[in-house]
Order: structure tokens, then sequence, then C-alpha cells
């Protein structure tokens, strides 16, 4: 995908906890933007598990992505719902993310491929007595993994203003409580929004009930957001996933390395260093996939250069060991990956038996996978007080915290601030198979 393309699209998810409206929200997008068939608006009309709204579009709107026969019969989300729609500025990838701490993994799931976060927080939900005001478990949470997890715009959505006549005062008090929680756990830039999905105020028209609001609309705020990837600005970062080989005559014998480009670009005759062996090599050819058949009969496929987001096998001068798992990067890379046993990092930990010191467990990191032990967990964050516990030895169910691994054998590794893509992994109970955590590294240490 190129940069105008990735620019041009949209990635975001809706977060935010139970019954704070997020269905309601895309049901709207979808309704407002006219996203919606004809068809689609007289089934759910007709459906069993329709519920009264005062919407204007005279069904429920969260039925729209409540797809589940429990979603509806519940009037929960449970897995993550993707929508789309488009207008004539952008096309949109929206993910619907369940509320209910128990689904915080799919949160994770749904985050981990957005590039931007809606936040809605429950205007009737939010503890005003208190200075500042105190806002739900879940919502810190969210904000704290939607942080966590690096995506790049951040808007909260303030729901449900119209059961407060649009009161400028409770906006304000409920914006003060929201950046005393963006300021702690460290949300560099955040927008604000007053809306009502319901009745659609500020999502894809200004309200007249907000004069005192002089801010974009939720759907002119997404529509100006600039999306392009940093990874394209990063150096080369190709995760080598398969070696294909085709023995033949000495001039036809084929040895090529598939995978995807996570970051920066590669061309013929560029000089590339195999990591974590060291050795450095000479491409000859690279051809991209996902091409028709009749392009790759014709030897189409072939080019002379691949950048971020393409898959490609590509081919080298010389014969050295490579085998999946290897990262190629640029031989002139000045901060080329660190090559660690010992790494840090940030746990959102998603399964429901707790973190052990003595399991081990399965590190994979791109496409390359090792064992790894815990060897300390330093810190984990207090979800309502936002402060960190230290002398912790366990980390339970949707629990964020910071852990010290001893690796079984070295990664090549970027911190997740450098790149989210070489920066990330999760963590596999070897006993069962499960992923059993989301990991941002924060620290590799050379060996």
């Amino acid at each position: 995908m190129t940069t105008n393309q990735h620019q041009n699209v949209v990635r975001f998810i809706t977060a935010g906890s139970v019954d704070d409206g997020k269905s309601t929200l895309i049901g709207r997008l979808l309704y407002d933007t006219k996203s919606i068939l004809v068809d689609q608006l007289e089934s759910l009309s007709k459906t069993k598990h329709a519920r009264v709204t005062s919407s204007d579009a005279g069904v429920d709107l969260a039925l729209l992505t409540d797809g589940l026969e429990a979603e509806r019969e519940q009037g929960i989300t449970i897995d993550v719902a993707y929508r789309y729609f488009s207008t004539p500025k952008r096309k949109f990838i929206v993910a619907d993310a369940p509320g209910h701490e128990q689904y915080t993994r799919n949160l994770v799931t749904g985050a981990s491929q957005s590039d931007v976060a809606v936040i809605l927080v429950d205007a009737t939900r939010v503890d005003l007595s208190t200075t500042p005001a105190t806002l739900l478990a879940q919502t810190k949470r969210h904000a704290a993994i939607v942080h966590l997890l690096g995506l790049r715009h951040v808007v909260f959505a303030i729901n449900k203003m119209d059961l407060f006549d649009f009161d400028e005062k409770v906006y304000n008090t409920i914006k003060a409580s929201i950046e005393d929680l963006t300021q702690k756990i460290g949300l560099p830039k955040r927008t604000l929004i007053p809306i009502s999905a319901l009745l659609g105020a500020n999502v894809v028209t200004a309200s007249k009930n907000t004069p005192w609001y002089q801010g974009p609309t939720l759907l002119e705020w997404l529509e100006s957001l600039d999306t392009s990837p940093e990874s394209e600005k990063l150096a080369l970062r190709f995760p080598v996933q398969y070696v294909a080989r085709q023995d033949g005559s000495a001039s036809d014998d084929f040895r090529g390395y598939l995978g995807e480009i996570e970051s920066g670009s590669i061309r013929k005759g560029q000089k590339i260093k195999v990591l974590p062996g060291g050795s450095e090599a000479t491409v000859t050819e690279i051809y991209l996939g996902n091409r028709s058949n009749r392009e790759q009969t014709n030897g189409s496929n072939a080019v002379e250069s691949a950048e971020t987001g393409q898959a490609v096998a590509i081919q080298l001068a010389e014969d050295i060991d490579v085998s999946r798992g290897c990262l190629f990067v640029s031989a002139d890379d000045a901060k080329p990956p660190v090559l660690s046993k010992q790494i840090s990092a940030d746990l959102c930990w998603l399964d429901s038996e707790p973190l052990s010191l003595a399991r081990k467990y399965a590190l994979r990191h791109t496409t390359n996978t090792v064992g790894a032990k815990v060897k300390n967990i330093q810190q984990v964050l207090d979800v309502q007080t936002l402060s960190q516990a230290s002398d912790v030895h366990a980390l339970s169910t949707n629990e964020i915290g910071r852990v010290d691994f001893i690796l079984q054998k070295p990664i090549a590794a970027d911190s997740f601030d450098q790149s989210q893509k070489t920066g990330a992994f999760i963590l596999i109970d070897e006993a069962t198979n499960h992923t059993v955590a989301a990991g941002m590294i924060r620290e590799a240490i050379a060996q």
C-alpha cells in the first residue's frame, strides 16, 4: 500500500466502558454518511431484538454493529465488529470494541490494527461530586492501553450530553478530569468533543445546542488526520517468514526469502545485513506479491524496489545462512536493532491464569519465536489511582505491568517507541498454546 493509499484510509477503534454508546456512535456515523442500505434498515426495524429508541433513524443504531445473536439479545458488544464507510474525503475502517472488562483482549486486538482511538465517556456515569470528577475504571484502563499501544491520534467523545441539556459546566468538569487522566498516563495530544450519538449532535453535523463549542465535529476531525504510516520513515526492517527453494540446473536454481516489509524500503543492488548472524549480502532480485497470474507469467512481478507494507520475495547474490525469523536490515543502518537476550517490556496480561515467574513462555517477535522466562515484575499499574505498584509477584487478567525477560536466544529488537512493528511481541503459554499477553519493548540490553 502506497503512502497516498494509507493517507486516504483511516482505521479507528471505539473504546470506553460498557454502555458508553460505542455501537450507537458507529451506527450514527453509518446512518448520517448514508452508508446503510434501505433493506438493512427495514430488516433491523422488523427484528425481534429491535429496541425502542428516540433516534431519528427509527431503529436502535447499535444493532448495526452488534452482529452476533448473543449481542443483540443482551444489548452488549462481545466481539470486535468491523464496519466500513466513506465520505467524499476519506475512507474509514472502524472497529467496535467491547467495553466489558472480560473482553479487554478484544480491545487490544482491535487497537493494534488501528491508527486512531475514539474513547467514549458517558457523561451520566461520571461522578461529578468529586474534584476532579471520577471517571469509570474501564475508561482509564482503555486510555492506558491506547497509550501503551502507541496510537497516534486520540479523541475523547463526551457522550450523552443531551441528558444534561448540553450544559457547558458539566462538559468542562468532565474535560478537567480527562485532562488529569491524560497527564498521568502520558497521552501527549488529545482532542475532546461533546456529542450525543443518539441524536447525532457534533458527530457528523454541528449541533445548535453547543454554541459554546467551536471545535470540529467528530467526522470533521477524523477526515483531517494525517495517517501516513510512521514506519515508512524508518530504516529497513524485513522479517523473513519463509525460504522458498526451487532446485534445478545451476542456472535455474532459485532461493527466495519471503515476507512483508515492516518498515523502510529495499532496492536492487542494496547491501543488507542479516540478523542475528550479522552476515552481509547484496539484493539481486525483488519479486512483488499480490500480482495477477498473467503479470507473474510475463515476469512483471520483478521490481526495482519495494516499500513498507508490501509482500515480497528477495534474492541475494551471496549464499548465506538465512532462515525463518531472521531480520534483514540495511548494512549502513545508523541505528540498527539491538541483539539482546534481556528485555524490559510493558505487558497487557490477557489470560485468566496469572503470570508466573516459574513458568516458561514462548515469545513471538515478528516471525521469530524464542523461549522466555520472567525475571522480574518491576511495577503494575493501578487503574483506579493511576499509580505504579512495585514489589508485586504476579500479573492478573487485564492488568498492565513493566516486566523483565530473559530469552533463550537473542532477538533483533527495536524499542516500541522506535517501531511498533519490531518493538512489539505476543507471549504464548507453551502448555496451553494460549496467547496470554501483548508486549511492547521499552528497553533491550545488548548482549
